[in-house]
Order: structure tokens, then sequence, then C-alpha cells
């Protein structure tokens, strides 16, 4: 097993190479601008320097948001084109669970809060029960307005570091790890579990939006 991670679904360009057992190599840079420029030279970095070609991979692991719309794709897309040209399976997972797994990793084991800079003054966030176990499914909120279900939780996630008010107890990790989303997926792929399919998880309208309403530059 040799499994390629890539997430841009938040401000972090996040890639790493995971063998099943451990990562070989990763690469972690926090840009809300740059996916598109950072992610492939990223690539190239991490399999340089864990010394295997990029042929060697036998299969894709993608964050599949919930994140912005620009960033996102640019991972999705890289994602499903190497899956493509290399004839392997891409496996899809939630940001968020990626983010879980990493907080169980730094120590938070009971009910906790993940929650990610959705922008427009809301968070994307979900609730665990443990770093594996996730209770409901994602969401795009204001933070106030889910002050009460979050309550006495501890939080990780840029989301928590952003309205301290409504998660006064945020805790690291606060970026997407790519290496975390890889343990992750070995350790699913290793028990048989289903994955996401490589499609975006938006929660909400892009912000880029189609004028309804063309401006005449043309003389009448």
């Amino acid at each position: 097993m040799l499994l390629l991670a890539v997430d841009t679904a938040t401000p972090a360009v996040t890639v790493a190479l995971h063998d099943g057992e451990s990562v070989l190599a990763e690469s972690n840079q926090v840009d809300a601008r740059r996916h598109g420029e950072l992610l492939l030279p990223s690539v190239d970095a991490v399999l340089a320097e864990a010394g295997v070609k990029l042929e060697a991979v036998t299969g894709i692991v993608v964050g599949v948001g919930p994140g912005p719309y620009t960033g996102l794709r640019v991972g999705l897309v890289t994602a499903s084109t190497f899956a493509s040209v290399l004839g392997v399976p891409v496996h899809g997972l939630c940001t968020l669970d990626g983010l879980a797994y990493a907080a169980g990793a730094a120590g938070i084991e009971g009910p906790f809060t993940v929650a990610t800079d959705a922008r427009r003054k809301e968070v994307y966030w979900a609730r665990y029960e443990d770093p594996r176990t996730r209770t409901g499914e994602p969401a795009v909120d204001r933070p106030a307005d889910i002050a009460e279900r979050v309550a006495g939780l501890p939080a990780v996630g840029q989301g928590a570091v952003l309205y301290p008010d409504v998660f006064p107890d945020a805790r690291e990790p606060v970026h997407q790890s790519a290496a975390a989303l890889a343990a992750l997926a070995a350790e699913r792929l290793a028990a048989g579990a289903d994955f996401l399919p490589p499609t975006p998880l938006y929660l909400r309208r892009p912000d880029a939006q189609v004028p309804k309403n063309y401006k005449v530059v043309t003389p009448q």
C-alpha cells in the first residue's frame, strides 16, 4: 500500500505519503489564496523526500470538504486526475474527519467539536463522540447560532480559533493535515470500510455568482 493524500478544503495546502503503517513524507503550507500554485510542487516535494515515483502510488486519498468552492476543487480535480492517469482508486474522506483524527493523535479523547473557517462569518462544523466517530452530518452555521450545541466541548480547527467566545476551549490542531487523513484512510482500508466519492461537499452556494443582468457595452 502506498497512499498519496491531498487536501485543499481549508487554507492549508497539505500533502502526505503513507505506506499503510506510517507517514513517509508530508508537506503543509497555509495559504488560502495559492492552492493551485502550491499543490503540485508539494506533491513533487513529498515524493522526492520519500524517494519514490508517482507510478508507485496504489491509491489517492482526498479531503472532500466541506470547504470554499475554489480551494476545494483544486485538490479534488488533482486527486481525480492522478487516479485516472495511474489507474488507481481515489478515496474521499470528510475534511473534518481528518482534523478529528489528528485531534485524537494530539490527545483529545472524549466528545469535542471540529470547526473550520467557512468565511462570511460562518464555520463548517461537526460534533464527534471520539476521534473516529462523528455524530451527525457536517453543517455550516454562524458560530452564535450553535453556541448552545457546542457549549462545554473542546474544539479544534481554525474556526475555533477565530471565534473564542463560542469555542473558549480551542486546542490543536488548527489546520488540516494530509498525514492524518492518510492514516485514517489506511485504517479504514484495512477494516474494509466505505469511502466518499471524490465530489465536493460545499454545503452552500459558491461565493462567485454569474451576474443576473449583464451590462450592455455595445451601441444601441
